[in-house]
């Protein structure tokens, strides 16, 4: 009998694509400020970079079929394989690539739905979502750099009678937030950014996406998307309840502020709990 070496190749599963939508977007160079006033009335900004991480993602190179080893099962060693068995190898290969293909499919029908219709695939995604962003109410500046990169300005002020997420894009029905901000009924306000945090939880799983889906595949883009690398102030004049930074607030013109370096080191996602003035 004789054990050949079989052909391979990563097929991301359609339950990994589900896991990336967890994770659609990361932040990557910024300076992001939140200013929360006792009075209830906040503003807040980005500046830097946008990163949509299906748009990251070389398209596959096609890869032509290349005969495996075959072992001799009673030594082990490699030989010549008969013209029968580099058949098999290639009827085995076509089978793979045909289910690879439907496979990719299924992934870009997923994509799809999660992009609000835009195929992350074509050359105009980009183009298009950075289209949609401008007509959004904050998006100041909206420049697509290229490789899933987008240059961004976003502003916005208000009064804090709701929650506040960044960031929010039109149609898409899953976005991982970047900062959150919720008003409790006692007057008190807790901020979290788990987008600026380390990589856990859903962020986690996002990644372990993405590395599977380029893991192994030709022409795939290896160096991923920008290393996270900014920093993230809140200033306030109301008081400060709890925050998980490591110098603690510092006085400010605004009052207080409290500022995290927001890098892969980073320990936790900033946090902090305020109290508005009654």
């Amino acid at each position: 009998m004789v054990r050949r070496v079989q052909p391979g190749f990563p097929v991301l599963a359609l339950g990994l694509v589900l896991l990336l939508s967890a994770c659609l977007l990361a932040p990557g160079k910024f300076v992001s400020d939140l200013t929360v006033r006792k009075d209830g009335t906040f503003a807040f900004t980005y500046s830097g970079q946008l990163v949509i991480l299906p748009l990251t993602e070389k398209p596959r190179a096609e890869t032509p079929f290349e005969p495996q080893a075959c072992r001799a099962e009673d030594s082990g060693e490699d030989r010549e394989c008969t013209p029968a068995e580099i058949e098999e190898q290639k009827t085995d290969w076509k089978e793979a690539q045909a289910a690879r293909i439907e496979n990719d499919k299924q992934q870009a029908e997923s994509m799809k739905a999660f992009f609000g219709g835009i195929d992350p695939s074509d050359p105009k995604a980009a183009a298009e979502l950075a289209d949609r962003l401008r007509r959004q109410t904050g998006w100041n500046k909206v420049d697509y750099a290229g490789d899933g990169v987008f240059d961004v300005e976003f502003a916005i002020s208000g009064r804090l009678d709701h929650d506040f997420v960044f960031p929010t894009l039109e149609r898409f029905p899953l976005a991982n937030a970047f900062v959150q901000v919720g008003l409790r009924k006692d007057g008190t306000v807790r901020i979290d950014a788990p987008g600026f945090g380390p990589p856990e939880g859903a962020t986690a799983l996002g990644d372990l996406a993405q590395s599977a889906a380029t893991e192994n595949r030709p022409g795939s883009r290896k160096e991923g998307p920008p290393v996270i690398d900014g920093r993230f102030s809140i200033r306030t004049d109301a008081a400060i309840l709890a925050n998980n930074t490591d110098e603690g607030p510092r006085p400010d013109a605004a009052g207080q502020i409290l500022s995290w370096s927001v890098t892969p080191r980073i320990h936790a996602a900033p946090t902090a709990l305020l109290r508005l003035a009654p």
